[in-house]
């Protein structure tokens, strides 16, 4: 159980945007999933996959970046890990026909966006951690 605070949250929407592009779904055309009725104009708000996962993907950064405040020797295989999965993203964006979307973009630049915040807000508290000074003052 404790090895999963280790696992990169964002290899979730990474292996989920891979299984629907290889399984045939086109991320491109991108169909609804959910149709929510909106009372204000009798019209329905549509949620499309990518939308979905852009939403998954948003909620994976809050954990992500509320697991790069903890202060242990663990938050540096953490962020290997995340750096992986970026270098995952923008090999795949790069090489592979099927990535090359905005909601993978988006995807992309959230996981970039993990690996800064989270080098980050660990040097910024491994700052406070180390004392300077004579002591007495």
């Amino acid at each position: 159980m404790k090895y999963l605070l280790y696992f990169p949250m964002f290899a979730i929407p990474l292996i989920a945007y891979n299984i629907l592009m290889i399984s045939g779904d086109s991320l491109q055309t991108n169909p609804d999933i959910i149709r929510i009725p909106l009372m204000a104009n009798d019209d329905a708000m549509h949620l499309k996959m990518g939308d979905i996962l852009v939403m998954m993907g948003i909620i994976f950064l809050y954990f992500e970046i509320l697991k790069a405040t903890r202060a242990s020797k663990a938050t540096i295989v953490d962020h290997a890990l995340s750096l992986v999965v970026l270098i995952i993203f923008l090999i795949e964006y790069i090489v592979v026909a099927g990535a090359g979307t905005a909601t993978f973009m988006i995807l992309a630049l959230m996981s970039l966006l993990d690996v800064i915040a989270g080098f980050t807000i660990t040097i910024s508290t491994s700052r406070r951690d180390i004392s300077f000074g004579d002591g007495g003052l």
